[in-house]
């Protein structure tokens, strides 16, 4: 269990893109959730479900997307620490793959951090392709539309009308088969 005793600045607020394409996703969306209530803070909104292709790679099955708001004590850099751990014990191993772009159980992509701007690797924050992805810019304008992007200086709702990704994203309709494996 990761330490989340509050630091002397308080409570920072965070947006989290959680995901995956492998196995049952529902499933892993809501261990996710629930993994993320646990180690991170407590999740203030969060989004529809919404469904995608693949982005950046070919791959048959698609991806369960859902933005969280979240606050948490945890600096940035554990934040990071936290949602790789989360992602390993929900099945993903980032190094069994030498392509930047994968099929996954579960993805954790911090996007924001309050108003910060991070650009030392690992983390880099806000996350460097927000901007570029339809499926991260539904949710997020879902629950955070008048949120300023602080390196862009642009409302979510303003960046998901200028988005210029093609990628069909679409918000998630259980099938009887997916209502089955819960």
């Amino acid at each position: 269990m990761i330490d989340v005793s509050i630091p002397a600045g308080g409570s920072h607020r965070v947006f989290l893109c959680i995901g995956g394409n492998l196995g049952n996703r529902e499933d892993y969306l809501r261990r996710s959730i629930d993994l993320i209530e646990q180690e991170v803070g407590c999740v203030v909104s969060k989004s529809d479900v919404y469904e995608s292709e693949s982005w950046g790679f070919e791959h048959d099955a698609h991806f369960l997307n859902q933005v969280l708001e979240v606050n948490t004590t945890l600096s940035a850099l554990c934040l990071l620490d936290v949602c790789h751990s989360i992602e390993s014990q929900l099945g993903r191993d980032r190094y069994a793959s030498t392509e930047t772009y994968a099929p996954r159980t579960a993805d954790i992509d911090i996007l924001l951090f309050d108003e910060c701007v991070y650009t030392l690797p690992p983390l880099v924050v806000p996350h460097p392709r927000l901007h570029e992805r339809r499926f991260v810019l539904e949710p997020l304008a879902q629950i955070a539309p008048e949120l300023c992007h602080p390196l862009q200086c642009k409302t979510i709702k303003a960046l998901k009308a200028e988005c210029v990704d093609t990628g069909r994203v679409w918000r998630y309709q259980p099938t009887a088969t997916s209502m089955e494996e819960r």
